[in-house]
């Protein structure tokens, strides 16, 4: 523990109590923390727990009717009683914020670099030439590809991941001396989410930073932090180094967050195949071997995004044969930006095809049009990567589940509706209560689960799953999919799971494809792609994966020279 006087961020009984239309919210309690400087600081815990809340009460940033009590010092600065003037100077010079969710933290009106030179300009960085330098060094530091080029492209134009890791840019711009990263890996594949931690771990080694890490990923805190806090319903509950608490966690909750980490092998039987039901026990055959019309059939599927005025065209998509079986689940896993999400959109009739031939649920895809495709999209439900930004803020939790039934008139009217958004929620355990709250009012995991009971709506014959889980601490993250798991076995619908966490991936599909630059490079069932890979991106894939051991990261860390060593396979699959 760090004195006061050298730590560049102290909590000092911090407590958070926000006034809503059901009653008062204890959000956090009483949390006293010091973070010392270049130390890397990881707060742990819940979906809800109050992680997310206090490390913005670093830079002011609370909700509305938000109440705040005791003290938070940055710099010097009691950051809750600061005035409008010293709170600027703060925010992005003293200390920056990572945000969790990417596509609602960039403006999809103006070009990436405008936003990232936005900061250094509110700071005086006058010159336009150094801004934009400075902004394609940041580019390049984060691994988004020909920043010269991208830096004038507009936020929709890139995937997931990489809007991620231009939050991140943004973030470390100014060079801060602290940087609170929330969520920084959430929507990114496991080799890039490595790139990311050495980024970090460099901003700290090399910039002398100090770091706020919120993380629901215990991997990523055994690989990067050097300290862990754990919170549960807005209480600090433990507090210990990384080692000591990996080995001997005191508490009996962090034992049971420890315990509920997904890891490479857990979801194998002791014949080493799955433990997923297979797709015949639905009563409805699979892909393999089905006589039946499968649910998705693509066949040489390119798609290919033309940029301003058609110029610069981007092959997201090349010549991707894939069949997903009427009651299978498919994953897709692959690096950000190598097509998955692009393909699952393609599947819902969101992107244009520029070759090949895609089949959904019987219909030819490029001949169904007006009345005929919205139809088909019935039958179709979405878990969208970015929950916050797929929801209306002005539309309550309740609405936002009823928005599919009403769309497509449902029949049954507003009390059937209601009735059935309230029987999802209980599904993906949330209280009732939340029914009247609004998206701002939840954190980003429970936004995913009503995700998840959105798309469920309409009881549909095939959902697309885009990283439904990414967002969800391990705890939640294992109920959720067993509640997926379970309803996929009663309803028998087919599904694309596309997901960068290949231990989630292996719990829930009875095959696995791999893309790599918009090619489809491996398909297998999974255990066989998982655990015996042919491909070399692959094998690179798993040996990236973090395994939850602070000893066991330091080691592939030191001997980290061949990412497909058969020792670091074996560790991440261990």
């Amino acid at each position: 523990m760090t004195t006061p006087s050298a730590a560049p961020l102290r909590f000092e009984d911090l407590t958070l109590d926000i006034d809503t239309p059901q009653g008062v919210v204890h959000a956090v309690t009483g949390v006293s923390l010091d973070l010392a400087p270049g130390e890397i600081l990881a707060i742990v815990g819940e979906s809800g727990s109050g992680k997310t809340l206090t490390a913005r009460a670093a830079l002011g940033l609370l909700p509305p009717r938000t109440r705040a009590h005791g003290a938070v010092i940055l710099s010097g600065t009691d950051v809750l009683t600061a005035d409008p003037q010293r709170l600027r100077e703060l925010r992005g010079g003293e200390a920056a914020m990572i945000f969790q969710e990417p596509s609602t933290a960039l403006n999809p009106v103006f070009r990436i670099g405008w936003q990232i030179e936005e900061g250094l300009r509110a700071h005086g960085m006058s010159d336009r030439a150094e801004r934009r330098a400075r902004a394609i060094e940041m580019l390049r530091a984060v691994g988004i590809p020909d920043p010269e080029r991208r830096i004038d492209d507009y936020p929709h134009e890139f995937s997931g991941g990489q809007k991620q890791r231009i939050v991140i840019a943004t973030a470390l711009a100014l060079r801060p001396a602290v940087i609170i990263a929330d969520e920084p890996t959430t929507a990114l594949d496991v080799t890039v989410q490595a790139e990311i931690l050495d980024l970090l771990r460099a901003c700290r080694d090399d910039f002398g930073a100090s770091i706020v890490l919120i993380t629901h990923n215990m991997g990523v805190v055994a690989d990067i932090a050097d300290r862990v806090a754990v919170m549960y319903r807005g209480d600090l509950v433990e507090e210990a180094p990384v080692d000591e608490l990996f080995a001997a966690p005191r508490e009996a909750y962090t034992r049971e967050l420890l315990a509920a980490v997904p890891r490479l092998g857990s979801g194998l039987g002791p014949d080493g195949t799955v433990r997923v039901a297979p797709a015949h026990d639905t009563g409805i055959p699979s892909a393999e071997g089905a006589t039946s019309e499968p649910a998705v059939r693509l066949d040489g599927l390119d798609i290919v995004y033309r940029g301003t005025f058609g110029r610069n065209p981007v092959r997201a998509v090349h010549g991707v044969d894939l069949t997903i079986g009427r009651g299978e689940v498919v994953g897709l896993v692959g690096e950000s930006g190598s097509g998955k999400s692009t393909i699952g959109r393609a599947i819902g009739g969101l992107e244009t095809i520029a070759a090949g031939h895609l089949e959904v649920l019987g219909a030819d895809l490029a001949r169904t049009r007006g009345r005929a495709l919205r139809a088909l999209r019935r039958r179709i439900g979405f878990v969208f990567q970015d929950p916050a930004a797929s929801f209306n803020p002005f539309m309550t939790i309740e609405e936002c589940v009823m928005e599919p039934l009403r769309i497509h008139r449902s029949p049954g009217g507003r009390a059937a509706h209601r009735a059935r958004a309230a029987e999802l929620l209980d599904a993906v355990e949330l209280p009732g209560s939340y029914a009247t709250r609004y998206p701002f009012e939840l954190s980003g995991g429970q936004r995913q689960r009503v995700g998840l009971a959105r798309a469920l709506a309409l009881h549909p014959e095939l959902v697309i799953a885009d990283e439904p889980t990414s967002a969800l601490d391990v705890s939640v993250q294992a109920r959720v999919l067993e509640i997926f798991s379970t309803l996929q076995r009663e309803l028998g619908f087919a599904a694309l799971f596309i997901s960068h966490d290949l231990a989630v991936v292996e719990m829930l599909a009875h095959r696995v494809g791999v893309l790599c630059s918009g090619e489809l490079v491996e398909i297998g069932r999974t255990e066989q792609v998982l655990h015996a890979p042919e491909h070399p991106y692959t094998q690179r894939l798993i040996a990236a994966v973090p395994v939850p051991d602070p000893e066991v990261q330091r080691r592939r860390r030191a001997g980290a020279g061949d990412p497909a060593h058969p020792l670091l396979i074996e560790e991440a699959q261990a």
